[in-house]
């Protein structure tokens, strides 16, 4: 195996990230623009850059992903992007005649300097925006930051160019979604009809990647926040973020522009965390929780108190971005289990600050983000004490099969199981679907490991 020769030994790496628990920031930014209606990404760089993004997302989600890119040539690495970005606009309204353009800058592009405001204000004014049409980006150099911090900044510049106030606001209440998967998303929106909150989500991958398979073709499939909704944001009466990492700065821009109140609170996954959204929600609506609800929750309590002779005392090791790290680890806590070892390759003080706080009576736990927490250290950490269960993407898969540990896919990316899209993770329904994993795993490898006499047809 690859990491057959890893040790338990940790040295001390101050410049060296060993296969990173993160990706770059324009993939983040591309996946959050797929999440407006008639919207194109485009990666203002090298055709390369651009090709890996979309593989990246075609990988993970099964579906084609489409968007525009600068194709720099070694003409505009030196003198510049300009002439190229403008001539893909042109060629992008005329050919794929998308409602918003929304470009993400690349290490390229950033290195160089391209005046992206400048650029875009000059195509406008010799007409290469239709009438009707907008164009915006965001600054993305892979240099910084992680996927997530290319998501953050594409929503926040949604909203500064589109959400508009009015004096008067309506009784909507705004929920910027994080980093989810399209059926989180459906939940969440679920969640609010069913007590009839009225909510604008934003942004919204649900019917765009994971669209039914029709035998029609559509450049824009049906899902997305719509344009109107966006600018229709600007006069809600509250907004809640889910994900610290991914919505604050959305929220903050909501505030400043809008005069609208906000408060950021941890993606729902897990009764916790569904707890504390449903709540804040009730609140800020005026509306009751209803029945239907408490009954979800109710049966969520039943299977944990169902799987919990399996579960107790569980030694398990997660990965993946802090905005479903800290509500997941609250999780398995909730249900007895330990989370050891828990990595996440972007820098994150609330991150830091959270672990700490949800793992105060567990002594051995350790946790860390930043560059250098990354998969070998990982490794490195289980090498020292195992663990029983590994909870993340598919960066883990060689650690599962080198530690023969069992194995729950969880986050971005999943490169070798397809269908994870489809089932949420957030709500009360998300939250027995992934107990439901966990049970399967651990007692997969107790049927396949035990003495052949030990082998139960009903545990």
């Amino acid at each position: 195996m690859l990491l057959r020769h890893t040790t338990a030994k940790e040295i001390d790496r101050k410049a060296l990230t060993i296969n990173p628990a993160k990706t770059c920031q324009p993939v983040g930014a591309m996946y959050a623009a797929l999440g407006f209606h008639g919207c194109l990404p485009h990666s203002h760089g090298s055709q390369g850059c651009c090709s890996y993004h979309r593989s990246a997302l075609s990988r993970h989600f099964r579906e084609p992903i489409m968007a525009g890119t600068s194709s720099f040539s070694e003409g505009s690495s030196v003198f510049g992007g300009q002439a190229n970005l403008v001539q893909a606009i042109d060629v992008m309204f005329t050919v794929y005649n998308p409602e918003i353009i929304a470009i993400h800058t690349t290490c390229l592009s950033e290195t160089i300097g391209d005046d992206m405001t400048a650029i875009i204000a000059k195509a406008k004014e010799d007409g290469h925006i239709p009438e009707g049409k907008n164009v915006i980006y965001c600054n993305t150099p892979s240099y910084v930051g992680t996927h997530v911090t290319g998501y953050s900044n594409m929503v926040a510049s949604f909203v500064k160019n589109f959400a508009t106030p009015t004096p008067k606001k309506r009784n909507v209440v705004n929920l910027v979604a994080g980093w989810m998967e399209p059926s989180d998303n459906a939940e969440i929106k679920r969640l609010a009809s069913v007590m009839e909150a009225r909510t604008i989500l934003f942004p919204d991958m649900s019917g765009v990647l994971d669209a039914p398979l029709n035998g029609h073709y559509k450049m824009y499939p049906d899902g997305g926040t719509s344009l109107t909704d966006m600018k229709l944001s600007g006069d809600s009466k509250f907004t809640i973020g889910l994900g610290p990492t991914t919505t604050a700065d959305a929220c903050i821009k909501m505030e400043n522009k809008c005069k609208i109140k906000f408060e950021v609170l941890d993606i729902p996954i897990g009764f916790k965390a569904t707890d504390r959204f449903l709540m804040t929600l009730s609140r800020h609506a005026n509306l009751p929780i209803p029945e239907k609800l408490s009954d979800e929750r109710g049966q969520l309590i039943d299977l944990i108190a169902d799987s919990a002779k399996y579960l107790y005392g569980k030694r398990v090791a997660l990965w993946g971005d802090p905005d479903t790290l800290v509500p997941l680890t609250e999780f398995l806590v909730s249900m007895d289990m330990k989370p050891v070892y828990i990595v996440t390759g972007t820098q994150s003080p609330y991150f830091n600050d959270r672990m700490a706080e949800i793992l105060k009576d567990i002594p051995e736990a350790k946790f860390m983000s930043g560059e250098r927490a990354d998969m070998f250290r990982m490794h490195q950490w289980i090498k020292q004490q195992g663990v029983d269960l590994l909870i993340g993407n598919t960066y883990g898969k060689y650690i599962a099969r080198d530690e023969d540990i069992p194995f729950v896919r969880f986050g971005f990316p999943i490169t070798d199981r397809p269908g994870h899209n489809y089932f949420a993770k957030t709500g009360y329904q998300g939250a027995a679907n992934l107990v439901k994993q966990i049970m399967d795993a651990i007692l997969d490898k107790i049927d396949r490991t035990c003495p052949e006499e030990k082998v139960e047809f009903q545990f």
